[in-house]
């Protein structure tokens, strides 16, 4: 990758030419150089995908179900699809300590999921580079290890400025302990009613079994 002027300048033998143009004429862009690996172009692509995902987006957003996101295979999803839904929106980790939680995860999903209820799932690298692989192989891996059958997305940051606009509409409704918005590590976890707003956020150890009361509140 070459940047002039801020602008991003794609090698054509790794990246797509229409990933690049759809960016937009002159639009900053922060991507790694991949080094002329493929892997890493993957990932690269991912980034920038899960990037645009959210430019459309408003900075006045109301609800969570205002945001967009991209699927693990590329395709947009916006979130009002899920409106009128009680949600659990986590950010995951294939190679972390507390990975075991997707199954209760997906034990929540199938409980409750024809009573209007559905996990969110957004996998993220930033904490201790526990979600290193592409979103190919985030799929794979949710699927064969876990049965993962509830909706996930790209791979994602959500923290930092190139944190992905619905964290950060997240954490600025609803803070952590002492106040803090950062996401303190993978697998914190945001309680989202029918009508798009966060009813609680719950820390990283707290097991998704432990959360069923409050689902069942909101799902009356």
């Amino acid at each position: 990758l070459r940047a002039a002027n801020n602008v991003i300048q794609p090698n054509p033998k790794l990246f797509p030419k229409t990933l690049f143009s759809e960016l937009g004429e002159g639009e900053p862009v922060r991507v790694v150089d991949a080094d002329n690996e493929e892997h890493e172009a993957e990932r690269t692509i991912s980034r920038i995908q899960s990037l645009r995902a959210g430019t459309t987006v408003t900075t006045n957003a109301q609800s969570a179900w205002d945001f967009n996101a991209l699927t693990l295979d590329g395709a947009p999803a916006p979130l009002s699809a899920y409106q009128g839904k009680v949600a659990l929106i986590v950010n995951t980790a294939s190679q972390c300590g507390l990975t075991p939680q997707y199954k209760g995860l997906q034990e929540l999903y199938e409980r409750y999921k024809d009573r209007g209820f559905v996990v969110l799932g957004f996998p993220s690298n930033q904490f201790g580079a526990q979600e290193p692989g592409t979103n190919q192989e985030i799929a794979t891996f949710c699927e064969t290890s876990f049965g993962v059958t509830f909706p996930m997305f790209a791979k994602i940051d959500v923290n930092g400025d190139s944190a992905h606009p619905l964290y950060k509409w997240l954490k600025a409704e609803k803070p952590g302990m002492l106040g803090l918005e950062s996401i303190k590590w993978n697998f914190s976890k945001f309680l989202i009613g029918r009508d798009g707003q966060i009813v609680e956020r719950y820390a990283p150890t707290t097991t998704p079994e432990s959360v069923a009361a409050d689902i069942e509140k909101l799902l009356v």
